[in-house]
């Protein structure tokens, strides 16, 4: 899944390739790394993404379909939930910095930067939109 991040690696594509049932694999794979294989993927793809946005000057649409993503609106919006900034935004700020690292291992950098996605990204989003909506809720005068 690492070498080839951009494909589609459904469990059972690879639960078929290590011989054992979807079941079996998926329990193992989230003891072993610690998240379910998609969420796995999609580490690796923004992760692989955020380097080519970072450290190339390739069209944020190629980015996206380099990595994986069949939609610019879906990788768009999961790349702002995860990060916590657009694709463009991210390539600005992360241009703009002085290359401080362009002396440190490009596998260090990215392991630092690397997203962490201890819930889902629907789950944040249903989260934030919750915490929102609670916001605009006015509140009640005894």
């Amino acid at each position: 899944m690492d070498a080839a991040s951009h494909e589609a690696w459904p469990v059972r594509r690879l639960a078929q390739v290590s011989g054992v049932s979807e079941a079996h694999f998926a329990r193992s794979f989230k003891d072993a790394f610690g998240l379910p294989p998609h969420r796995y993927l999609l580490t690796r793809r923004i992760e692989r993404a955020a380097a080519l946005l970072r450290d190339t000057g390739l069209p944020v649409t190629e980015v996206a379909f380099r990595t994986g993503w069949q939609s610019l609106g879906t990788f768009g919006r999961t790349f702002r939930d995860v990060v916590g900034e657009s694709p463009g935004d991210f390539r600005a700020r992360a241009q703009a910095l002085p290359h401080a690292l362009a002396w440190v291992p490009a596998c260090f950098v990215s392991a630092a930067q690397r997203p962490a996605l201890t819930i889902a990204v629907s789950e944040k989003r249903r989260r934030e939109a919750a915490a929102s909506l609670c916001a605009s809720q006015p509140s009640e005068a005894p």
